[in-house]
């Protein structure tokens, strides 16, 4: 592990000592954590100041304390609520729901990213300003009333940062960038960027005409106007010693030539761009952190959080686009005395986060792709292929060659431009270089690697492009030893790049192609992986127990194709792929596209979201279509297609027979889809790791993709349906939401204030006829039981749940969701789950249990109901 930190060299990395001191004591942060208090202890918040009040675990290391500052306290959340700061949504909008969010249960407020983004971006990721938190957003002064706020109510704080790239849509808008294109090579910030100045002729490539520069100038569209160019609405510097050209007559185009920037068209982007993007995003420009400047001044604002205690942790985007995300991390947790770190990693199938890493864990994604799949029944894989194979006229794919097709569609295409890059990079010409280097990023298995660490994913790629072009061998051999050397800037660069393929050539399209169960086919997941086994859940929920007990999970997030209540109603298909086949066609004979595979695409997303808008729905499927790039592109729109696929739409809400069929099939299989979802929550908000809630979520989550899962939320509902919460019968499983805020509500808030029934992950035995139609395990005192497969277990009959038990110790148990109590010794699922597909069941005292539902907060009397772990029973 240590050789992946030589290429910093002079860069100021963490030394190794340093960061694996700081790692283990961050282990050791997240261990006490999970750690029971003594028996009998009154129940305290956790997620404040971990090791307790008396004596903060010091993160400094052995070098002490810094100058002229507090030394800072690892904190770790017990639950986040991830909250979109946005123009309309500010952050003392934000400041004024804390306290709902601490009545919800949530630990720590999440929030979106805040520093200055460009005019007009709705979620902050494209930064123009890094010294500042935006005023669009709040500011510096909201900000620290939001902080102050949460501490008052005793939330912590995450906060999402954004380290690899920047916005330059506006050049004028980001100092840094403006700065580059007026001084070219000569700008400080040259170093700051990515970008090949040999390739351009010391130019930077703009992309942004719709013609040629010529055709431009010829128009009168390219202009001088004072100490800049414009050109329509976008305006560019002049570089000093050419300000004076046009006022000695020289033409808007022979001014440009004298520029350290060239305009193009946009359409050569592809091949002939020279600086590193965010994926294929023109206006999100990479800079590189790995310099030690570049760092400072990126994260000045950023450390002044943590410094002062405004925010407690980070959350790290897209740190796969890094020179050196290993070094990166460890200079963050210098900088941070070691605070909770989080990364937007990606893992596929097997892949493991790198150990030796200075974080907490991922986003979660890998958690969601196992919490959706237990809730997929498998018996239904082989009637939805078949399903599949009729809309295609022929054979589905194999998903492995699918996205190979994908993935180097995306290499020749729309990244072209970074394969050239590469090539250009080896030391001396080679044969074939480009094809045999865009074949190796499309046979990559995983996002990326991080030499030495994963060089075995290099030589399972260079071996699978070599079974796919033998007729690259030669090139192979020249360029493959160049590309594991971890400190060759060719090796870095290929690393930086095969995220962006597997991303844009996987997520980005073969996930709008691959349709025959659209719930699969989520950020994180294999959508060849149709199901797991309970016993495959608990393993996994196991090793994140053992392994990363501080990682995140999740179920929706800012970037999920679908909210987890869609996902959850999808999931029934795998139960009645029949009778959806049926649907799926008298559906299609009144409204089809002509592209069968993209019909049920296009007809899942309606049932999944039902009732959804209108307007949300076609701007869905105007995204779909166009990332699957099949029948129509973003950058050639199929306008015949297109309005076929609108039609369908349209269909659904006009077409009296499609919105019978649509309403009748929802109705049918919206309550099995209810119950998926509230047994996902309740086993996402009780298992192994930190649980996020992401917006609006404690209520059904039924967006589709961005934007849409970037809506205004109605606080002011949830706010009202919380605070009714136990004064009366119990909320019904209904299009209202109540049982799922009601669960939310209830596992947040035992999670948050009963640490110590939290502290092991064992999975739990039911026996029965109708067993494997239940998931259950305890983590430590507070057992977590689920229903899956709920049509199969409602064809069992009138009791579906008869002779089927959970087998456990002795001693009564009081289910905090509904506040029934049960006595000891096995319990009968029948009773058990009369009310709720779901259970989250505490040991009791001898004391009266009220039948009401039960508020798992702190309690005063003595006379009240006393939660225990078992072993204290």
């Amino acid at each position: 592990m240590g050789d992946r930190g030589r290429h910093r060299g002079r860069e100021g990395g963490l030394d190794t000592r340093r960061a694996r001191l700081l790692r283990r004591r961050r282990r050791e942060v997240a261990h006490r954590a999970a750690c029971p208090r003594r028996a009998g202890a009154r129940a305290r918040p956790l997620g404040r100041r971990i090791a307790g009040r008396a004596g903060l675990l010091d993160l400094r290391g052995e070098h002490g304390a810094r100058a002229a500052r507090e030394p800072l306290t690892m904190r770790v959340p017990v639950s986040t609520y991830r909250l979109q700061i946005r123009v309309g949504f500010t952050l003392d909008d934000a400041a004024e729901l804390v306290d709902y969010l601490r009545d919800l249960g949530a630990d720590w407020a999440y929030l979106s990213p805040l520093l200055e983004a460009a005019s007009g971006s709705d979620h902050g990721y494209d930064v123009i300003d890094h010294s500042r938190v935006d005023p669009k957003r709040g500011g510096r002064d909201g900000l620290d009333r939001f902080s102050a706020a949460a501490r008052a109510a005793d939330l912590g704080v995450l906060v999402d940062i954004v380290p690899n790239h920047v916005g330059v849509a506006d050049a004028a808008a980001n100092a840094w960038w403006w700065d580059l294109l007026r001084l070219g090579r000569a700008s400080r910030y040259a170093e700051a960027f990515d970008v090949d100045w040999a390739f351009g002729g010391d130019r930077v490539r703009i992309p942004v005409l719709g013609d040629t520069i010529e055709e431009a100038a010829a128009a009168g569209e390219l202009r001088v106007v004072g100490d800049e160019l414009h050109y329509f609405d976008n305006r560019f510097p002049l570089a000093p010693e050419t300000i004076g050209l046009a006022a000695s007559g020289a033409s808007a185009l022979e001014v440009h030539a004298a520029q350290h920037y060239e305009l193009m068209n946009w359409r050569r982007a592809d091949a002939e761009l020279n600086y590193r993007r965010f994926f294929a995003v023109n206006s999100l420009a990479g800079i590189r952190v790995e310099v030690p400047w570049v760092f400072d001044e990126s994260h000045v604002e950023i450390l002044r959080w943590l410094r002062e205690g405004i925010a407690d942790g980070l959350r790290v985007d897209h740190p796969d686009g890094l020179a050196d995300p290993g070094g990166y991390l460890d200079r963050l947790a210098e900088g941070t005395d070691g605070a909770y770190v989080l990364v937007e990693k990606i893992l596929e199938g097997p892949e493991r986060l790198p150990s030796a890493w200075a974080t907490d864990g991922t986003t979660g994604y890998d958690a969601l792709a196992e919490l959706d799949r237990v809730f997929v029944d498998p018996a239904g894989q082989a009637g939805l292929d078949a399903l599949d194979a009729s809309l295609r006229g022929g054979p589905s794919p194999v998903y492995e060659e699918l996205i190979h097709d994908t993935k180097r569609g995306v290499a020749d295409g729309i990244l072209r431009s970074e394969v050239l890059r590469l090539e250009r990079m080896l030391p001396t010409p080679v044969d074939g270089a480009a094809d045999a280097i865009a074949e190796l990023l499309t046979c990559f298995p995983v996002y990326r690697s991080y030499l030495p660490l994963g060089a075995e994913e290099l030589a399972a790629a260079d071996a699978l492009a070599r079974e796919h072009r033998p007729d690259l061998a030669a090139a192979l051999d020249v360029i493959v030893p160049q590309l594991a050397e971890p400190d060759a800037a060719i090796a870095i660069r290929f690393q930086q790049t095969t995220g962006m393929v597997m991303a844009k050539g996987v997520e980005d399209t073969a996930f709008y192609r691959y349709t025959r169960l659209g719930s699969l086919t989520e950020v994180g997941a294999d959508p060849a992986e149709f199901a797991i086994t309970v016993d495959e859940f608990h393993e996994r929920a196991a090793r994140r127990q053992a392994s990363w007990p501080a990682s995140m999970t999740t179920l929706s997030t800012h970037d999920t194709k679908r909210g987890e209540d869609v996902r959850a109603r999808l999931n029934v298909l795998a139960e009645v792929p029949d009778e959806w086949a049926g649907v799926l066609g008298e559906l299609r004979s009144i409204a089809s596209t002509g592209d069968g595979p993209f019909d049920t695409l296009i007809w899942q997303a309606i049932i999944g979201a039902w009732p959804a808008s209108r307007e949300r729905l076609h701007a869905y499927v105007e995204k779909a279509a166009r990332e699957a790039g099949d029948s129509t592109t973003w950058t050639d729109p199929d306008v015949a297609f297109e309005e076929r696929m609108h039609a369908l739409v349209d269909a659904a809400f006009d077409d009296e027979r499609a919105a019978a069929l649509v309403g009748a099939f929802v109705e049918r299989i919206a309550p099995a889809g209810w119950s998926n979802a509230l047994g996902a929550k309740l086993l996402q908000l009780i298992g192994p790791g930190v649980p996020d809630v992401y917006q609006g979520s404690e209520l059904w989550e039924t967006s589709l993709v961005d934007p849409d899962n970037r809506r205004a939320v109605d606080f002011g509902e949830r706010r009202r349906m919380l605070a009714t919460l136990g004064a009366g019968a119990l909320p019904a499983i209904d299009a209202s939401g109540g049982a799922k805020l009601l669960v939310t509500s209830r596992a947040l808030r035992l999670r948050r204030d009963r640490p110590e029934l939290f502290t092991r992950y064992t999975p739990f035995s039911v026996v029965g006829p109708a067993a494997g139609h239940a998931i259950a395990f305890d983590r430590g005192g507070a057992l977590a039981v689920a229903t899956r497969l709920p049509v199969a277990l409602a064809a069992r009959g009138d009791d579906p749940w008869a002779d089927t038990e959970l087998l456990r110790h002795a001693g009564p148990v009081v289910d905090v969701i509904t506040g029934r109590r049960f006595e000891g010794g096995a319990l009968s699922l029948r009773e058990l789950l009369a009310d709720y597909p779901v259970a989250l069941l505490v040991t009791v005292d001898a004391s009266p249990v009220d039948s009401s539902p039960v508020d798992s907060s702190p309690v005063d009397s003595e006379e009240s109901v006393v939660l225990v772990p078992p072993e204290q029973s």
